[in-house]
């Protein structure tokens, strides 16, 4: 039996309960998810619908809706757009978002080695982030928190991306490990010698300030951009699909950053190709000094390891402790 659309949805969305449905699709680690179809001016009209409970699934939904948008507004069709957030009023302590309704490709089709892929990002990559409200030069952040998994992101703003990095991620993402798996010293040692002093070795002086140049200006970034968040599909949520083929991206944890934090994860996991790769980087030069481009994207998959031993333990420690020996050793022997 599919369930009752909330009355919070079909407010936040205009909608007639009577001329709309929701059923159970897909699924999600963190959430329930929902195919609402409804007719709008005469047209089939469809959205993805997540729900969760508690006040991590509204910080959640928040700082995805918040996401998507970002994304949206500076790359058109690379992602889901986000309608609506908030309180569900049939159950109590249960929350919402609502996107476009994505209709996705099998996997077969699905190669994350395609040019528009890397043109898209590259895209997404090259445009400088809005300025906020309230400030006069751009700053590294994000207007809201953020979820990376289930670890909640402090974005708060930060005229220095260094700082940003070195406080709102690495000695953040040390401060969730301990609250989850009880203190360690070896790890905490070796966080802050790198956030200490590989973080301003490598990064330099990446501020928003004249002198700092273009590349050090924020972009908006995916933030959690592995293989499995990206696939090939349509936009359905209106007119009942049929629209082009796009390359997509969805569940961001997106921050106002320096374009080189997105390729960590993209290079932890893996998917995406040799063609890929050589299409992005003609587009989007690595940085200089390019000798250590290779140290800077390790350290920036540092943070994700040790975001993935925070939230599951294990091998990721390991992992962590690695990356970080070799950088100390090599830029704070």
């Amino acid at each position: 039996m599919s369930p009752a659309v909330d009355n919070a949805i079909l407010e936040a969305l205009g909608l007639d309960a009577s001329a709309t449905t929701m059923r159970s699709h897909g699924g999600s680690g963190f959430a329930s998810t929902f195919k609402l179809s409804t007719t709008v001016d005469g047209q089939p009209t469809h959205y993805f619908v997540k729900t969760g409970r508690g006040a991590d699934a509204e910080v959640m939904f928040k700082g995805e809706h918040a996401s998507l948008n970002a994304i949206a507004d500076a790359v058109p069709n690379f992602c889901p757009r986000a309608y609506a957030h908030g309180a569900m009023r049939s159950a109590a302590d249960t929350f919402f978002l609502v996107t476009d309704f994505l209709e996705l490709l099998s996997t077969s089709s699905s190669s994350s080695s395609s040019p528009s892929l890397a043109a898209k990002l590259a895209q997404l990559h090259t445009t400088p982030a809005p300025i906020p409200p309230g400030h006069d030069s751009p700053v590294f952040g994000f207007p809201v928190p953020t979820c990376c998994g289930a670890t909640v992101q402090d974005n708060t703003w930060c005229a220095s991306w260094p700082d940003f990095y070195a406080n709102h991620r690495l000695r953040s993402i040390l401060r969730a490990s301990a609250e989850n798996h009880g203190k360690d010293a070896a790890l905490a040692d070796a966080v802050e010698k790198v956030a200490e002093r590989v973080v301003p070795r490598l990064l330099g002086s990446t501020t928003t300030g004249a002198a700092s140049g273009e590349t050090s200006r924020p972009v908006v970034v995916h933030g959690d951009l592995w293989s499995g968040n990206h696939a090939r599909g349509r936009f359905a949520s209106r007119g009942g699909g049929g629209g082009d083929v796009e390359e997509v991206v969805y569940d961001p944890s997106a921050v106002y950053g320096h374009a080189e934090y997105e390729l960590g994860i993209m290079r932890m996991f893996g998917g995406f190709g040799r063609e890929f790769w050589e299409e992005y980087h003609r587009l989007v030069p690595k940085a200089e000094p390019q000798d250590e481009w290779e140290d800077r994207v390790s350290l920036y998959e540092l943070y994700h390891h040790l975001n993935h031993f925070a939230m599951f333990g294990g091998g990721y420690r390991g992992s962590a402790m690695g990356i970080m020996k070799r950088l100390i050793t090599k830029y704070a022997g």
